[in-house]
């Protein structure tokens, strides 16, 4: 059982005026790593603590940033904002037998407010994993193959979506992200490798070789 996270200590001002911040620099802002306090928080719901204008400047700024990374989701505390939003978008192009392996379909972008997760059925899915607040590591994580999610749209209209797959691995991770929590917390720790030991070794469509090699999940979930 992973620990609940503190809630974050920004009071509402204090938000804004990080966002503010972000919104006013002249170059993309860094991608916060691991270690910093605003990972390992709670972070606030979204209650109009910014304007609509500057949530949609927000969510822009944080599409450019996962684009540039590059990545598949983006959670605004990993720009040091403590505000429960995220995007997500998936539209890479992947090796067909990788893809139909791990269930990975595109993915439209779409932005979350004060998002939660629940799985639908009993499935999981174990794969390696990696996270832009944790540069050049990546592990394995059981994860539900299929949730539901319930959120709220930058319009403010409240929505349910069922996700399957490598999309509902997105969502855990990046929900998670608002909550305090990373990858590691739910990983495999023995799986755990560097970027490069991972291509030379691991870069496979399952995770079968490293399983067998590095010791871990002895049963596969």
């Amino acid at each position: 059982m992973t620990p609940a996270s503190p809630p974050t200590p920004f009071s509402a001002a204090q938000i804004q005026e990080a966002v503010q911040e972000l919104l006013a620099a002249e170059s993309l802002p860094p991608i916060v790593q691991a270690g910093h306090p605003v990972l390992r928080q709670r972070a606030a719901a979204f209650d109009a603590q910014i304007t609509a204008v500057e949530l949609e400047q927000l969510i822009q700024l944080m599409r450019r940033v996962m684009h540039e990374a590059p990545g598949v989701g983006l959670a605004a505390p990993q720009l040091g904002v403590p505000l429960q939003l995220a995007v997500l978008e998936d539209q890479f192009d992947v090796d067909p037998e990788a893809a139909a392996l791990r269930r990975r379909t595109p993915l439209d972008f779409l932005a979350i407010l004060n998002p939660r997760y629940s799985p639908l059925g009993m499935d999981n899915a174990a794969f390696f994993e990696g996270c832009l607040s944790l540069n050049g590591l990546q592990a394995v994580v059981v994860r539900h193959e299929q949730v539901l999610l319930t959120f709220e749209t930058p319009a403010g209209a409240s929505e349910e979506r069922e996700f399957s797959g490598w999309q509902a691995r997105i969502v855990q991770h990046e929900t998670d992200h608002l909550h305090g929590i990373l990858y590691v917390d739910r990983a495999e720790l023995r799986s755990l490798s560097s970027n490069a030991e991972y291509a030379a070794r691991w870069a496979e469509p399952g995770i079968g070789k490293a399983r067998a090699a590095l010791d871990f999940l002895p049963e596969l979930p």
